[in-house]
């Protein structure tokens, strides 16, 4: 019987087996799916059924990229135990997908377990790992930069791998991303990113259902101390001010220097370049969160 797209997924859903391997049980079972998830336990493919849905909080964020700086993927892989995500030969394993997937077109994880590498796919190998190591590996998420204009890509990884930062950097000269200033310019603010974790690059990136939220926190704690209600408004946007100086990158102190904050230091490292440099985007991927 013709085997579906749909029935293959759904057995790797169950199994976290290879797509190939998947089709092959299905067809040897005329479609049939506990059969062929018990033909790929029998195999050894698949060590016992429902495993894939087993809590995979540990892993490795890791980065990538090209030579020439105009784009990179950040990709956190899971795995269910520190022992495995602290195994050099994983560590090795999650370089090695990175890389591929960086060189392919993939943008999310989605399409990165399509991305053919070695004999098969990414998502054959994460199958392959999950025999060899007994432990369900996963691709949670993954994200890509394509600078614009003269922009460049970098990257950070932090804490052997529990946090890594992509960060594009805009400019208009086309020789400034070749500079050592701009260069370390770019690794700093990844430094700062992974070290502070902001909640968004603006104010206009922080959702106003949050804002609202820090406002009704703040005018509570200040009705309980008995404030009068009209110098409760004015304390109200100082203190919502100060949340956005502590949560929005482009406001924050900068980890290396609080007297400067991540918008005067652009300003700063700007003029020294003689180009305007800003930040175009930014992810933080951590383990766990």
């Amino acid at each position: 019987m013709a085997i579906t797209a749909s029935a293959v997924q759904e057995l790797r859903k169950i199994t976290n087996a290879g797509m190939m391997a998947c089709k092959k049980a299905l067809t040897e079972t005329d479609g049939d799916l506990d059969s062929a998830v018990k033909l790929l336990r029998e195999k050894g493919i698949v060590k016992s059924a429902g495993r894939s849905d087993r809590e995979t909080s540990e892993g490795l964020v890791s980065a990538h990229v090209a030579e020439c700086a105009k784009s990179g993927i950040l990709a956190e892989v899971n795995c269910e135990t520190d022992f495995v995500a602290k195994n050099e030969a994983f560590g090795a394993f999650v370089t090695d997908i990175t890389k591929t997937v960086a060189e392919s077109d993939a943008a999310d994880a989605e399409t990165a377990g399509a991305v053919p590498f070695v004999d098969g796919t990414v998502q054959d190998a994460l199958g392959a790992k999950f025999t060899e190591l007994g432990e369900v590996i996963k691709i949670k998420q993954v994200t890509r930069f394509d600078a614009s204009g003269n922009g460049a890509v970098s990257s950070y990884i932090h804490m052997g791998g529990k946090v890594g930062v992509l960060l594009e950097l805009s400019a208009e000269n086309a020789d400034t991303k070749d500079n050592a200033i701009f260069q370390e310019l770019s690794r700093d603010i990844c430094l700062h990113i992974a070290a502070s974790n902001p909640a968004g690059l603006t104010r206009d990136d922080i959702d106003a259902t949050t804002i609202e939220e820090e406002n009704e926190i703040n005018r509570k704690q200040l009705e309980a101390d008995g404030k009068p209600a009209e110098i409760i408004e004015k304390i109200l946007i100082g203190k919502i001010n100060k949340y956005f100086s502590e949560s929005c990158l482009i406001d924050q102190a900068f980890v290396k220097d609080p007297e400067l904050s991540i918008k005067k230091l652009l300003a700063a490292k700007s003029k020294e370049l003689g180009d305007t440099v800003d930040i175009a985007r930014y992810a933080r991927f951590s383990i766990g969160a």
